[in-house]
């Protein structure tokens, strides 16, 4: 489930099987040199964030991108990001990031995975890494889920 108006109604009725928050946590860098590099990150986590949740539609809801600069204090947003977070309910939330220093947040379930550069990748190449990523990450998302 996306954030929008149809699936939030979708989302309001089934609230008690959509468990799972999963929140992409995206690097802006606006150092000229750090910029190609950076939205190719942008790309590579949208395109898992968007494959995550089609692959668990009805049991995940995808939160539209956070954004920052390099030169924001993590731990000041990641407290805020959190407190606001937690009045939604989700049983599970999950940070998505290719930031590494996410790692050592506070935040709880922060899923880092280094960004894959997509776009001199063909349609079947990018689909095929994106999977193989999400295989990586589906043992985390079950033992939450087990828990």
């Amino acid at each position: 489930m996306n954030w929008n108006a149809k699936d939030m109604d979708t989302y309001m009725q089934q609230k008690e099987y959509i468990d799972t928050l999963l929140v992409p946590l995206l690097k802006l860098e606006t150092n000229p040199e750090n910029m190609k590099s950076s939205s190719s990150s942008t790309e590579f986590l949208m395109y898992l964030s968007t494959f995550m949740e089609s692959q668990f539609k009805g049991r995940i809801l995808l939160l539209p991108p956070f954004s920052y600069t390099q030169s924001m204090d993590l731990e000041i947003f990641a407290e805020t990001l959190q407190q606001d977070i937690n009045l939604m309910d989700f049983k599970h939330v999950f940070y998505l990031t290719t930031d590494s220093n996410w790692t050592s947040s506070k935040l709880d379930d922060v899923i880092w995975l280094p960004s894959i550069p997509l776009e001199s990748m063909d349609k079947q190449l990018r689909q095929k890494i994106i999977e193989d990523q999400l295989r990586q990450v589906l043992p985390l998302l079950t033992k939450k889920w087990s828990d």
